[in-house]
């Protein structure tokens, strides 16, 4: 299929979802083009997606070269060194966890950087995050960095078919998300939710999701 048949299905699949949950129609739709050329990102933005996720910054500094007119995402871990060479050249950061990484974006950002703090929800080794008991505790820290807007929170499921331990891992993110909304915390006003890839978009949207990352299903082929 080509990337215009994959696109529409993938908005049919956010309408359903959407309305399956009674939500309105708030979902950003971000095209994952980490392992797609520059000829791939710009047809995926000809068709009117205007937020690409890269993860590594050799491939963002190549499409920004070429591509104008969009919403860069860095869904990547980032290091702490590398923020000089990235923290400018982004809209959006997925990947907060640690405070040393928010220390050196305050030092290095021109700008406010809308961030999502990095959630391990499922407790994998193999994942990158917060566990969720740190996350309240670690947004008071850095409430005082102004070059730091912690717009929401990021996590990623377990890869498994069992559509309830995908279902928890979302909603548990949720209800976290709301309750540091609540907080009022300085400089994180936390109403976002990045959380959904191509193989359960859909579970999270229905969970609350208003960020998803979407990649295979949007350039695949088959």
């Amino acid at each position: 299929m080509s990337i215009k048949e994959n696109h529409k299905r993938i908005k049919d699949n956010i309408e359903n979802a959407i309305r399956r949950s009674n939500r309105e129609n708030d979902v950003t739709l971000i095209a994952v083009t980490k392992q797609v050329d520059v000829d791939t990102a710009q047809e995926i933005k000809n068709e009117g997606i205007i937020h690409l996720g890269e993860n590594r910054f050799e491939s963002l500094f190549n499409k920004q070269d070429e591509i104008q007119g969009v919403n860069w995402h860095f869904i990547g871990s980032l290091q702490t060194r590398k923020v000089k060479e990235v923290i400018n050249r982004i809209d959006y950061l997925h990947s907060l966890d640690r405070l040393s990484l928010a220390e050196e974006i305050q030092k290095r950002a021109e700008n406010p950087i809308k961030c999502f703090v990095q959630v391990n929800v499922s407790g994998e080794e193999s994942k990158h995050g917060l566990n969720p008991d740190a996350v309240i505790g670690f947004i008071r820290s850095i409430s005082e960095l102004d070059k730091i807007q912690v717009i929401g929170l990021m996590t990623m499921a377990p890869f498994t078919e069992d559509e309830q331990i995908i279902r928890a891992s979302f909603n548990g993110l949720k209800k976290l998300q709301q309750e540091i909304k609540n907080l009022h915390i300085l400089n994180a006003p936390c109403t976002e939710l990045s959380m959904g890839m191509s193989n359960d978009y859909e579970i999270a949207i229905e969970e609350g999701a208003t960020f998803i990352r979407i990649g295979t299903s949007l350039v695949q082929k088959g």
